[in-house]
């Protein structure tokens, strides 16, 4: 059973005014599944040229990471945004709940909010997420964009470092923890030409000294969660336009490493975006949803900010 609360929230940024959702009002829906609470945000578009898009972010995101996309989206589609459990305002996930609990959850979701089938787009633990979602629930599932996926942890070491940064918490040292995981996910200065490369940086360590003592539990429970269960397992996948993509310097989940998850879905499609790194989403936001939304609709190919698409063909 759920409880729906509808609220008028401001976007960001104008929708343009062709196709455009209502006054940029989007409604949150607070659901539980398995005795566990989370939140979902929806815009609805009352004459969608696709079927709904669904995303899926990374540990660091909410719901309302996406809220400044929708400009480019939410002329498309109906957008959902949403907090599972153990990420965001959602309620605390032990990690003994992996991606095949997330996936169902995922598809609890789709069930409370009437949608027979979605766009799937996933960003980094988010794209494990959905493509577990797209491997067990196929039918739900029209096109599948998977940004920042690897078929291993993201890289190498990961594993040893989440005992450390537990005894780091434990000490008190957030600002070196911090400091840490900035130079995780952004290319070095001077190694790459990278968008906004020291802005992203100095905005990685200030999001993570911010958060609360709540926050860094589901932070660290997070990535006990990852290296204890399989962040990506070769199941099935039905045959679906798939597009794998990633920042052109990427070190975190790195393009070789995109590559190899295309290579292994049929037809899957593979580009990355010029002078990003992980953190594309951000740095080109503009350029990386404009992939997105041509994904959901038409071709992707030609795009003067993305390397040419590479297609793997579908295994017969």
């Amino acid at each position: 059973m759920s409880v729906v609360t509808a609220t008028a929230v401001q976007s960001a940024n104008a929708v343009p005014a062709a196709n455009a959702v209502r006054a940029g009002c989007a409604e949150e829906r607070e659901l539980s599944f398995a005795g566990f609470g989370y939140t979902c945000r929806v815009v609805r578009q009352d004459d969608p040229v696709t079927a709904p898009v669904l995303l899926l972010g990374g540990s660091a995101q909410d719901r309302n990471s996406w809220v400044r996309h929708e400009r480019w989206l939410a002329p498309l589609s109906t957008v959902v945004t949403v907090d599972l459990p153990g990420y965001g305002g959602a309620d605390f996930l032990p990690a003994r709940y992996g991606l095949d609990f997330l996936a169902a959850t995922v598809r609890q979701l789709l069930d409370e909010l009437g949608m027979a089938e979605v766009n799937v787009v996933g960003a980094c633990f988010g794209a494990a997420v959905g493509l577990r979602f797209a491997q067990h629930y196929p039918g739900l599932v029209r096109r599948l964009v998977l940004a920042g996926m690897t078929r291993t942890e993201p890289r190498d070491h990961y594993g040893d470092s989440v005992p450390r940064w537990s005894r780091m918490l434990e000490a008190g040292r957030v600002d070196d923890l911090a400091r840490e995981l900035a130079a995780w996910f952004v290319a070095p200065p001077g190694q790459a030409p990278v968008r906004k490369q020291a802005a992203m940086a100095r905005f990685l360590y200030q999001q993570f000294v911010a958060q609360t003592p709540r926050q860094l539990a589901m932070w660290l429970e997070h990535n006990i969660r990852l290296v204890n269960h399989e962040w990506y397992r070769p199941e099935p996948l039905a045959e679906l336009p798939v597009l794998v993509v990633t920042g052109e310097h990427d070190i975190l989940t790195t393009p070789r490493m995109g590559r190899e998850v295309a290579a292994c879905l049929p037809g899957a499609r593979f580009t990355t975006v010029r002078e990003a790194d992980h953190l594309v989403h951000l740095e080109r936001m503009a350029e990386f949803t404009e992939v997105l939304a041509r994904f959901c609709n038409r071709p992707v190919d030609g795009l003067p900010w993305c390397t040419p698409v590479e297609t793997w063909p579908c295994r017969g």
